[in-house]
């Protein structure tokens, strides 16, 4: 966890309160994960800045029961998990933790990415996975990370079902990035309100099986380098932004419906 001496700001003290208790539509079980981390929330509201104490460990023991994010600790190769990272900069202003993929990886090579990959055995649940591939990744200690929301999941063409896991950085310097150059080229980070804004934005019109629907390709440039954040990674970032900032993007998105096809 982060360090109980470093200073959390209130906006994002805030944020983490409110996507904890966050219940996305297809979690409406009474006996939900979120329910119950709902029925905790004047805990939460009671708390002061300095007050507040992480949920991590305690929403992966939670997780782990969760229909959404349970993997019955079975490895299971149509299964991934992702995790979008956020962190505030200097100017108060979230920021999320993308990788461009390493040119010598069989799928996907050379594009960008949030840290993730596939269930392992011996991963409790989708939680685990995402702060497992990240450490793996790019270095970050699981330690680091305040896990507060698991968002509704994805599918890719392939049928493989991909479980974003949101969490907070609340010490973006304690990060030291050890990146793993067998599977990352760069580590870098982009506003996350970008995927929100109808600007640096490129669309293209897609068929499939009928399904009419537009990917995004969002441009994004720092340290001198180029990168396009686009297809699923990009459509993972506009929901959780639009959930973050509480607002549809500035653009029609027409997501395709195969994203939609397997909830589990």
């Amino acid at each position: 966890m982060a360090s109980n001496n470093f200073h959390r700001s209130d906006s994002l003290v805030k944020l983490a309160e409110r996507l904890r208790i966050y219940n996305h539509p297809l979690n409406n079980s009474s006996n939900s994960t979120n329910a119950r981390v709902q029925n905790q929330s004047p805990r939460f509201q009671e708390c002061t800045v300095n007050e507040v104490v992480s949920k991590e460990q305690e929403l992966k023991s939670e997780f782990g029961t969760d229909p959404i994010a349970n993997n019955s600790r079975r490895v299971k190769s149509d299964r991934a998990s992702v995790l979008v990272c956020l962190f505030e900069d200097q100017k108060g202003h979230l920021r999320v933790i993308l990788t461009k993929r390493a040119s010598t990886l069989s799928t996907h090579s050379g594009e960008v990415a949030l840290p993730g990959g596939k269930v392992e055995e011996g991963d409790a649940n989708d939680i685990e996975t995402a702060l497992r591939e990240a450490e793996e990744e790019i270095g970050l200690d699981r330690s680091l990370v305040d896990v507060v929301a698991v968002l509704e999941s994805f599918t890719n063409k392939k049928g493989i079902t991909v479980v974003p896991v949101v969490g907070i950085l609340w010490d973006r310097n304690a990060f030291k990035p050890v990146i793993n150059t067998a599977e990352v080229a760069a580590i870098f980070d982009a506003p996350l309100e970008m995927f929100l804004k109808d600007e640096n934005r490129r669309e293209q019109e897609r068929e499939y099986m009928g399904d009419e629907y537009v990917l995004h390709f969002f441009d994004h440039e720092t340290e001198n380098e180029k990168y396009i954040i686009w297809a699923l990674t990009a459509g993972i970032l506009i929901k959780a932004a639009s959930i973050v900032y509480q607002r549809p993007p500035d653009f029609q998105e027409r997501r395709p419906k195969f994203w939609n096809r397997s909830r589990r």
